[in-house]
This record gives C-alpha cells, sequence and structure tokens, in this order.
C-alpha cells in the first residue's frame, strides 16, 4: 500500500504566541475505521505482572501515568496522546530499505501509548520507545483488515519544555531534537543533523551496502528508497505541512494549527479511501502554574469536526460518549485467525456525527457547520480564559471534555 497516511506538527517559542508549544496531529485512516477518544487514569501494578499490548504480551511497570488518546478502536495503542505530565506523541508511517516484518510484535501505534504510559518528559519517553523497540520489535497488521498493511514508524514527541523526532528502520533508528517549527510525514526526514541514534546504525548500514562509512552520514538517504532530495516536489504533503507552518511562524496558536489540520488544499485534511480518521492539537505552556490543553475531535474531517478540550484533573471520569463497544474476548481482533469480520465499533458521538455529514452538504447543514464551530470557537476562548487566570483549583474542568461532547451532540440534534 502507498504511503499515505497522517502529518504531525509542532511549533516552539518564539515560533508561538506567548511562550507555548504547540502540537497537531491529522491521523489519516481507512475511511471506515472509527477512531475514539479514550481517558485512562494512573495505575500501581504488582511485581511481575504483565501486559497485553495489541497482539503481544510484555512486562508491565509499576506505575503508569494517566492519559488521554486518539486511537483505531480495535486496537490497544493509540495514534496521538496525551498525558499528566504533558507528554505528547503522534507517529506516522514510514517505509524504506529495511525490510518490515510482517510477524507479530509491537505495533508503532502501541509505542505510542508506552511512551505515554511509562515518561514524564519527551526525551524519557524517547527512551521508552527505543528500549521497547529493541526488546520486542515493531511488526503487526496495522488495519482491521485481513489484507496485511505494516510499515516502520515515525513519532514526533513534544513536552513543555522541547520537541524529538524519533524515526525508525526495523530497530535501528536516529533522532533529533527540534527547534523552532517541523511536521513529520511518511517518509524518513533526518539527515545529517542526527543528536542521538541506535549504536548499531552506521555499521548496519555498512554491512548492507547502503553506505560506504567514508561519505557525510545521512539518515533520511541511507535509509530511504529514495533520495530525501523529492521531498522539495511540487505537492507533496510533507512540503505542503512545513509551507503552512512557515506561514505562520511566529504567530502560531492552537487554532492556527486546526486551520492547517483543516486544510485540504494541501492534502493534509485527507479525503479518499484513507482519510483523516481524527485530528488533535495540544497547548503546552512553558509556564509550569498553567495547565496543559489538549483538543481532539474523536470524529472524521477537521474541517466539519469540533476540537473538543480536555485538561488532565484528578478524579476524571470515563469518557462514556466518545468510547466505542468493547467486545473483549469475542472481538475478532482477539480472536485467531484474526479479522474474520467487522463488529459496529461506531461510539455516541460518530453515529450522530456520521448523521451530520451527510446533512452538511444541503443548506440546513451549513446552518450545523457554523454551529460547531462557534461551539468550538467559544471552547478556544474558555481554554484561553482558564489558562491566564492559572487557577490552582482544576476541579471544575473534569467535565470540559464531556460538557462540549453534549454540546456538539445536541447540535446534532
Amino acid at each position: 500500500m502507498e504511503p499515505c497516511s497522517c502529518d504531525t506538527f509542532v511549533a516552539l517559542p518564539p515560533s508561538t504566541i506567548d511562550n507555548r508549544i504547540i502540537f497537531g496531529k491529522n491521523s489519516d485512516r481507512p475511511s471506515d475505521e472509527v477512531q475514539e477518544i479514550v481517558y485512562f487514569p494512573e495505575k500501581t501494578y504488582r511485581a511481575g505482572e504483565t501486559l497485553e499490548c495489541t497482539y503481544i504480551e510484555i512486562e508491565q511497570v509499576e506505575k503508569t501515568n494517566a492519559v488521554i488518546l486518539s486511537r483505531p478502536s480495535w486496537l490497544w495503542g493509540a495514534e496521538m496522546g496525551a498525558n499528566e505530565a504533558g507528554v505528547c506523541i503522534g507517529n506516522e508511517a514510514v517505509w524504506g530499505k529495511e525490510d518490515i516484518d510482517d510477524s507479530e510484535a509491537l505495533l508503532g501505534m502501541d509505542l505510542v501509548r508506552l511512551g505515554l504510559e511509562r515518561a514524564d518528559t519527551a526525551e524519557d519517553a524517547l527512551d521508552v520507545i527505543v528500549s521497547l523497540l529493541a526488546k520486542y520489535g515493531q511488526g503487526g497488521n496495522c488495519m482491521e483488515d485481513g489484507t496485511s498493511f505494516t510499515y516502520h514508524n515515525s513519532f514526533l514527541i513534544a513536552d513543555r519544555r522541547e520537541a524529538w523526532i524519533l524515526e525508525t528502520a526495523g530497530r535501528y533508528w536516529a533522532a533529533q531534537k527540534i527547534q523552532g517549527i517541523k511536521n513529520i510525514s511518511n517518509n524518513l526526514s533526518i539527515t545529517t543533523k542526527i543528536d542521538r541514534e541506535h549504536p548499531g546504525m552506521r555499521e548496519y548500514a555498512k554491512t548492507k551496502g547502503w553506505w560506504d562509512g567514508e561519505k557525510e552520514f545521512n539518515f533520511a538517504a541511507v535509509y530511504s528508497y529514495f533520495n530525501p532530495s523529492r521531498l522539495s516536489s511540487a505537492g507533496d504533503r510533507y512540503c505542503e505541512g512545513y509551507r503552512l507552518l512557515r506561514k505562520h511562524e511566529g504567530s502560531m496558536t492552537a487554532e492556527t494549527m486546526m486551520e492547517i489540520l483543516s486544510d485540504k488544499e494541501s492534502g493534509i485534511n485527507m479525503e479518499g479511501g484513507f482519510m483523516t480518521t481524527g485530528s488533535m492539537v495540544s497547548i503546552l505552556p512553558k509556564d509550569p502554574t498553567q495547565p496543559c490543553c489538549h483538543f481532539f475531535t474523536g470524529t472524521p474531517d477537521p474541517s466539519r469536526s469540533v476540537f473538543k478540550p480536555f485538561i488532565f484533573v484528578p478524579q476524571m471520569k470515563p469518557l462514556m460518549l466518545t468510547a466505542s463497544p468493547c467486545f473483549g474476548a469475542e472481538d475478532p481482533v482477539k480472536q485467531k485467525p484474526r479479522f474474520q469480520r467487522k463488529p459496529d465499533r461506531r461510539h455516541d458521538l460518530y453515529k450522530k456525527h456520521e448523521a451530520a455529514l451527510k446533512a452538511m452538504e444541503s443548506l440546513q447543514g451549513n446552518e450545523t457547520l457554523e454551529k460547531i464551530k462557534n461551539l468550538e470557537k467559544q471552547k478556544l476562548n474558555e481554554v484561553e480564559r482558564l489558562l491566564k487566570a492559572a487557577s490552582s483549583d482544576r476541579t471544575p474542568l473534569a467535565l470540559l471534555f464531556s460538557s462540549c461532547v453534549d454540546e456538539e451532540i445536541k447540535i446534532y440534534g
């Protein structure tokens, strides 16, 4: 299958306003796949406990962070998400010279969730991911379908202080600390500026005949199928994404990031058999007295969805209206052979939005679109007031996301 999914962005001060890091991602997946928004509280575990990921079991850690995830509803991991410490991660499918292992291991989406659950900083999350990659590898079908769709992964990882790109080829990897603005798409983008790397990455490339050991080492050029100079070609989503970031450099806000993710002309907001099925934008203030705020759609097409705000507070309640049905041991993903049928995984918000999307093509639908975008703007303004007030009592924020979902559903009728 052609590389045609997902774009992830980050902007750091001074590219942003109000000394904040702004993170954003579009998850581009099969158009009939449901993406849910789910919250998991922090938890402690007994020594020796194991963890069942999408396909394999691994060792559990003593304590996991509270996380909010946007994920394809059939799997354990996530396309993107955040944790209570202010770490955000999004992943991308990438392909290259290194063979892709079809055997079941950790999905890149599992690694996203594991990084969020186990790390308190962006660089710690990078360490978690590469250590798990070394121990368990990456692999397995990335679609809820009998058709095999497998890939390597790249990750954009951010916290209140900094951001990193981590790009992988099998168990080998390179990482780059980000300055200013950066986006990743479905290609390796780290070239000669490599801040951290797998200790055997260069030697392995030499044994494969991909690098002679004499030329300056360029990760993307060595491990990609193609010359990365192709990325400058017109129309490429990677270039279009960077162009949109550059356009707003110095004035980037959460609202601007939402506009970038909603842009259809650039291909960032994807349509077709693969489409944008979920979107996320996060505000990560450098000021530790201000809470991080994460916006999720939980529905396809961000230009016709609502980015709903979420802030971590103690005693959060489950997000019932954006959580898909659970099928337990009867889930066809858990049974072997896998993917023999597809159950209805639509959550309540998805069903209401699905009906509204069809109506939005009519004049009445235009009115609906105006109402949901007014709701989005209202919530953005509300978050700005909350951030600037910086109140120590955040208990009232527990229903911030859920109440916005309720209001959105009321608009759909």
